[in-house]
């Protein structure tokens, strides 16, 4: 799937010796540097400087140790997906789940889950969450993965052709870091906010997000805000990182450690749900609607 000499690469980066690298990895030095040289060559690229001292990446190494460890993790996750393609079973719900999008909600779920769909078991098939990733899984909804939760609206449905079965209606918070003053509050004002870099999805990736920022644009404009592109990680730690203040909902309090995701007294709510096919298939459609009865959405 990949080139396995990216993994000793990795770790003789972490280790930033060919010694150390060769006992984690249970093989000779020599074994290591001739893979890394190997790699240097066909990549033509210098990816350490060595010294006496040991080794240093170059700028060249440190673009690629960076975007290997997404190419090995997408590759581990495309052969998970793959396995999942090849589930006999029609009684087994696919269950995406990421950083970004937690499988909990359904794990509470569960108990009450199965005294409805009592042959319908859960399998759970991680994936990075990446603009190409989101864009792809969603858009492909039943083929390798079922169901996706997440927050959403219509304008996202849209975007990412799939459906949407919303379960409660999240409150927008306030995500800052643990070091941050904010933090030493339980709850925020608007006020509060006031002089704080406020991190918005950009406008029109969601109609309830826009809402907040025309309010705060019309009616407090000491609170500056700054758009991003994508929710994923590295939102999280842009905001950690710049003592920024991130827009969170309350189920992403355990996406990054030194982030405390905070209520803020205002009444902005954004759906929060299933993300599923359009055109679902019989036993997801049952899935969906036991969803409905256990959480009290069934019409």
């Amino acid at each position: 799937m990949y080139n396995p000499q990216l993994e000793t690469f990795l770790c003789v980066a972490e280790c930033g010796s060919f010694n150390k690298a060769a006992e984690k990895l249970y093989i000779s030095p020599p074994a290591v540097i001739k893979q890394i040289n190997l790699l240097e060559a066909n990549l033509e690229l210098q990816l350490f400087v060595r010294t006496h001292r040991g080794l240093r990446l170059t700028e060249a190494g440190k673009s690629l140790a960076q975007d290997a460890k997404y190419i090995i993790q997408y590759c581990k996750d495309s052969v998970t997906r793959a396995k999942n393609a090849m589930q006999k079973s029609e009684e087994v719900i696919r269950i995406g789940t990421s950083s970004m999008t937690p499988a909990q909600v359904l794990v509470d779920l569960w108990p009450k889950l199965q005294e409805e769909c009592p042959r319908v078991k859960f399998q759970l098939v991680p994936f990075d969450n990446t603009p190409e990733n989101a864009r792809e899984i969603l858009a492909n909804l039943g083929q390798n993965i079922d169901v996706v939760a997440g927050i959403f609206d219509e304008t996202m449905l849209n975007l990412r052709r799939c459906a949407g079965l919303e379960i409660s209606r999240e409150p927008i918070c306030a995500a800052v870091s643990v070091h941050h003053r904010l933090a030493a509050k339980d709850r925020l004002t608007v006020q509060d906010l006031y002089g704080e870099k406020f991190m918005l999805m950009r406008r029109e990736w969601s109609h309830y997000v826009d809402l907040l920022r025309d309010d705060l644009w019309k009616n407090h404009p000491k609170i500056p805000i700054v758009d991003f592109e994508f929710y994923d990680v590295n939102a999280f730690n842009q905001c950690e990182n710049n003592n920024c203040v991130l827009m969170a909902v309350p189920k992403w309090q355990y996406v990054h450690p030194l982030l405390k995701i905070l209520p803020v007294d205002w009444n902005y709510t954004i759906p929060y749900g299933l993300l599923h096919s359009p055109s679902p298939s019989p036993v997801v459609k049952q899935f969906l609607r036991a969803v409905q009865k256990t959480t009290g959405q069934a019409k």
